[in-house]
C-alpha cells in the first residue's frame, strides 16, 4: 500500500520559534531609565511613608536592572553604582545610602558608593563592573553640584553605556533645601531632558498612572512624604505618576537615547509574542496546503 507522509504544523513549530527568538536577539538593544521628581533615598530612611518611598527604590531599580532588558545584568553583573557626596547632611538632608538600605540594598554587595572625588574612575566601570547607574537627590539625599558637573560632563559615556543596555535611576534635582546645586544642569547628562522645574510639594493626591501600575508602584506608595521637582514634558518616556494638579512627577521607559530624546523600540517579548502571533497565522492559513503538495511529491511504497 502506499504511504503519504504530511508536514504536520508540530513539526514546523519549533523551527518557527527558533526563528521568532532569533528575530529577538537581533532586536535593536535599549536601555532603561527612570527618573522621578520624589527624593526616596531620603524618605525610606526619614518620612512619613517609609514603605512607600522604599518601594519606589526597589520598582525604580528593578526596573532599570531587569535582565530581560539589561545586558549587563543578563551577562550576571548585579551591581549598580550610587552616586552622592560625602558630605555632612545639612539640615533637612540625610546621606541617601540610609534610604538604599533600608531599602533592602546591601552597600559593597548590591550597590557602591561613588562621590566627585572617585566617580570618573567608577564611570569608567559601567558595564563592567556595574549594571546601572543611580543618582541621589540634592534635597533630602546629598548630591551636589560637584557629582552633578561631573555627570554632565560625560554624558556622551553614560548615554553609550544606556544604548548598550545599562539602566539608570535618577531622583529628585532641585537645589531646594540646603542648595547643594546651585548652579544647576539638572538630568544634563541626558541632554533631551531639559524641561524639568523646581515644584517643592507635600505628596497629596498624586495617582499612578495605568503604567506606573503596570511596574508595581500604587497610589499608596507616592503619597505621604514630599516631591521636590516635576516634569514639563515627556521626552519620548511613559508617565509614571503625577501629582494632584496633573503635573508629571516621575518617567520611565525603554529605548534608544539620542540629543532628540528616547525613541522607544519593541521590547523583546513584545517581538517574539508578535513572530508566534504571525507565523500561527500563516501556518493555519498555509500549512495544510503545504501537506497537501508534501503528499503529492512524497510517497513511499510500503510491503
Amino acid at each position: 500500500m502506499n504511504q503519504q507522509f504530511h508536514l504536520p504544523f508540530r513539526a514546523v513549530l519549533p523551527i518557527l520559534i527558533m526563528a521568532s527568538v532569533g528575530m529577538t536577539a537581533n532586536a535593536d538593544i535599549a536601555g532603561s531609565i527612570f527618573l522621578t521628581g520624589h527624593d526616596p533615598d531620603f524618605h525610606a530612611f526619614a518620612g512619613g511613608n517609609t514603605s512607600g518611598a522604599a518601594a519606589i527604590n526597589t520598582t525604580a531599580i528593578n526596573f532599570v536592572t531587569d535582565p530581560a532588558f539589561n545586558t549587563f545584568s543578563n551577562a550576571g553583573i548585579q551591581k549598580f553604582l550610587y552616586v552622592t557626596s560625602n558630605i555632612a547632611p545639612p539640615a533637612g538632608h540625610v546621606d541617601g545610602t540610609n534610604g538604599l538600605l533600608t531599602s533592602g540594598y546591601m552597600l559593597g554587595v548590591d550597590f557602591d558608593r561613588a562621590n566627585a572625588a572617585t566617580l570618573v574612575t567608577a564611570l569608567g566601570q559601567l558595564g563592567t563592573t556595574y549594571d546601572a547607574l543611580v543618582v541621589a537627590s540634592d534635597h533630602g539625599g546629598i548630591l551636589t553640584q560637584a557629582e552633578l558637573n561631573i555627570l554632565n560632563a560625560h554624558s556622551a559615556d553614560i548615554i553609550s553605556f544606556l544604548n548598550q543596555g545599562g539602566g539608570l535611576y535618577a531622583m529628585a534635582e532641585s537645589d531646594s533645601g540646603a542648595g547643594l546645586t546651585p548652579t544647576g544642569g539638572f538630568f544634563g547628562y541626558l541632554p533631551f531632558v531639559i524641561s524639568s522645574a523646581q515644584k517643592n510639594q507635600d505628596e497629596t493626591g498624586d495617582t499612578v498612572t495605568p503604567f506606573g501600575a503596570s511596574i508595581g508602584l500604587s497610589n499608596t506608595d507616592i503619597n505621604g512624604n514630599a516631591s521636590h521637582n516635576i516634569f514639563t514634558a515627556t521626552s519620548g518616556l511613559n508617565i509614571v505618576d503625577l501629582d494632584s494638579s496633573g503635573a508629571i512627577l516621575s518617567l520611565a521607559g525603554r529605548g534608544k537615547v539620542t540629543n532628540g530624546g528616547v525613541s522607544v523600540v519593541p521590547e523583546p517579548t513584545g517581538i517574539f509574542l508578535f513572530a508566534i502571533g504571525f507565523f500561527a497565522l500563516f501556518g493555519s492559513i498555509s500549512l495544510k496546503r503545504l501537506g497537501e503538495r508534501a503528499a503529492v511529491g512524497l510517497r513511499v511504497n510500503g510491503k
